[in-house]
């Protein structure tokens, strides 16, 4: 009894760290969000090139999944997870002196790198060590860890750039410390994975999700897709728009504007635990495109506190159909599937923040950027429809109603 309540205790270690971890990841992610507008102003950045760098950021994820992405597997969480943390110090340390685009390129592909390889060990790692009840909290903790992590980092730095010392420099030392302490939180938790070899051979791209929940990919591209595209859309023209359509330059109200996206997100996602994760993949995307036209809306009257509502409402649509589509394609996982899963999923999502952002990018040279809302309204809209005729229960429901005669 008492070795299992030691086991127990040190499996919630593990799982508390991982979540600390995945947080503090995402926090350092968004940091440089409401200094967007402060190197627009003062280093004479474009919206072309504040676009750019959400591109660096993705593609540097991408990049960490496609080659990254199974190293745990081999390795072990702990050591895959403390390299990726190791990567968005180094990445923080950078962008305390951007005052060239290059710096912030290089900075934000650098932290890219260590989110991908976050992304997919630290989740598996939340996996690996949560508890089995309530049995939609894996989905939901790793889902949502980056989605409360961003929260967090948008908030607190634009309260840091407006009100505190070092508007340029401090919100990258208070992520360094984050980090140092996530780190040492990992290295004092068990390893949920016996190192294997291989892990030469794992760096080769590969991608593999389990057949028996192959045919969910389609909605659940079409779910990340719209959803991280509208997270990319909100990085690279936000800072525009709240300034130069909604007329306040406030870095603060910039971080408000982007956490009201992504906090509701993770409020919606234990809702979605109510129904199948095809009704809730459908629901969530119904509300989402609802928050889309009111944004829409927003934007074209320059009404801040509309805007802000409807944000809200995207975000807590966004929630309640990511952590859906993330709990069908985990539905009877094993422990050797949940990496690659995992690098799928967060394939999809990086996809669909970066190829959007590079062509809307291109095409703000030449649209206004109410202009360029409206296309993603419209993305929304085909996503939207394609999840609410299309999403459907992972296929071992099919076959246990079979057996039963149905």
């Amino acid at each position: 009894m008492t070795n299992w309540t030691h086991e127990g205790r040190m499996f919630r270690l593990a799982f508390t760290s991982a979540m600390v971890s995945l947080v503090a990841s995402f926090v350092a992610s968004a940091a440089p969000i409401p200094l967007f507008n402060t190197y627009r102003a003062e280093d004479g950045f474009t919206n072309a090139g504040i676009s750019l760098a959400v591109v660096a950021n993705a593609v540097g994820t991408i990049a960490a999944l496609l080659v990254l992405g199974r190293l745990s597997n081999h390795l072990g969480r702990r050591i895959t997870a403390i390299t990726s943390l190791g990567l968005l110090l180094l990445g923080c340390l950078l962008l305390l002196k951007v005052h060239d685009i290059g710096t912030l390129l290089t900075g934000r592909l650098l932290m890219g790198v260590g989110t991908g390889l976050a992304s997919s060990s630290l989740t598996s790692y939340i996996v690996d060590s949560a508890p089995t009840r309530p049995v939609w909290l894996a989905a939901v903790a790793s889902s949502q860890g980056p989605m409360l992590g961003l929260t967090f980092g948008a908030i607190v730095s634009g309260t840091l750039v407006q009100f505190g010392p070092w508007p340029r420099e401090l919100i990258y030392l208070v992520c360094v410390g984050l980090l140092v302490l996530s780190a040492t939180l990992i290295v004092i938790s068990p390893e949920t994975v016996k190192p294997t070899p291989g892990a030469a051979r794992s760096l080769l791209p590969q991608i593999h999700v389990p057949s028996r929940v192959r045919h969910l990919l389609p909605v659940a591209a079409a779910v990340f897709l719209a959803t991280w595209a509208t997270g990319a859309f909100y990085q690279a023209f936000m800072p525009a728009l709240v300034e130069d359509r909604l007329h306040t330059h406030s870095p603060l109200i910039l971080g408000l504007v982007f956490a009201a996206y992504l906090a509701p997100s993770v409020l919606g996602a234990p809702l979605g635990g109510r129904f199948t994760s095809a009704a809730a993949q459908r629901i969530g995307m119904l509300i989402f495109l609802a928050g889309w036209i009111g944004i829409i809306a927003a934007i074209a009257t320059g009404t801040l506190a509309l805007f802000i509502a409807t944000t809200v409402v995207a975000g807590a649509g966004q929630g309640i159909a990511i952590s859906a589509a993330t709990r069908g394609l985990l539905h009877d996982n094993t422990l050797a599937d949940r990496a690659p899963i995992f690098s799928a999923i967060y394939l999809l999502c990086y996809s669909g923040a970066a190829f959007p952002s590079l062509i809307s990018g291109k095409l703000s040279n030449t649209f206004s950027l109410p202009q360029i809302a409206l296309g993603y309204g419209g993305l929304a809209i085909v996503a939207t429809l394609f999840t609410v005729l299309a999403a459907r229960n992972p296929r071992t429901e099919t076959i246990e109603n079979s057996q039963h005669g149905k």
